[in-house]
């Protein structure tokens, strides 16, 4: 059987450049496994989907392969990325494992509820919401579609995942709380959640991520 490919997706204020893929590229290249991280900045940046995020993924399971049907994945995702991937997981059966940072479960009720309904239904009202800040890669603007759109996607309740899982959550992250991937993961013998004591981003500890990484994978 072919080695797995192993898919990188970024989060929402990322790219396929991130810190993140670049650390598990260079971690897993030794050890025999290839990650392509994939750009889920689609349609475009203003107009990010979550739907088009997941089947732009699904995509990069078998491209370039001369039996698509036949390629396994193991799929890394990163807050909205890490939402992705569920997602990913609970529809195509070629996943076969995924490991989770941060996950981003409930993204699109956390998002609405964060702004407000007077900000919300500005948003509607002009189609568009504009972002600010400083973060470089954030789109400077989002239609008001890829709200509608992430809704939509968990509309149908709690991601079920079948797949081996590895979460890794900050215990200290102010964007997705991490009480989500505790609700997610209890009652689940195939999903193991780990705790550390970082944010959101998880830079600073990257290198005890490698290890768990290794220990999920390889048993290491």
């Amino acid at each position: 059987m072919p080695t797995p490919r192993v898919l990188y997706l970024h989060g929402f204020s990322s790219s396929p450049q991130s810190k993140k893929a670049v650390v598990f590229r260079d971690h897993l290249a030794p050890r025999g496994l290839a990650v392509h991280a994939v750009d889920l900045r689609v349609p475009a940046l203003e107009t990010l989907r979550v739907s088009s995020m997941i089947d732009a993924a699904a995509a990069a399971i078998d491209a370039g392969s001369p039996r698509p049907e036949r390629e396994r994945a193991i799929v890394i995702g990163s807050s909205l990325g890490g939402l992705t991937a569920a997602k990913l997981a609970e529809r195509d059966a070629r996943v076969c494992a995924l490991v989770l940072l941060a996950p981003a479960f409930g993204f699109g009720a956390r998002w609405r509820a964060r702004l407000g309904a007077a900000a919300v239904d500005e948003w509607r009202r002009t189609g568009w919401y504009a972002m600010g800040g400083d973060d470089p890669d954030a789109p400077p603007r989002l239609d008001i579609g890829f709200l509608d759109d992430a809704l939509a996607v968990e509309a149908a309740g709690p991601v079920d995942v079948r797949v081996p899982t590895l979460v890794v959550h900050g215990t200290k992250d102010d964007a997705v709380p991490i009480a989500s991937s505790r609700a997610w993961a209890k009652g689940k013998p195939h999903v193991r959640v780990v705790e550390l004591d970082d944010g959101h981003q998880l830079y600073g500890t990257l290198d005890r991520i490698c290890v768990e990484l290794d220990r999920f994978l390889f048993g290491a």
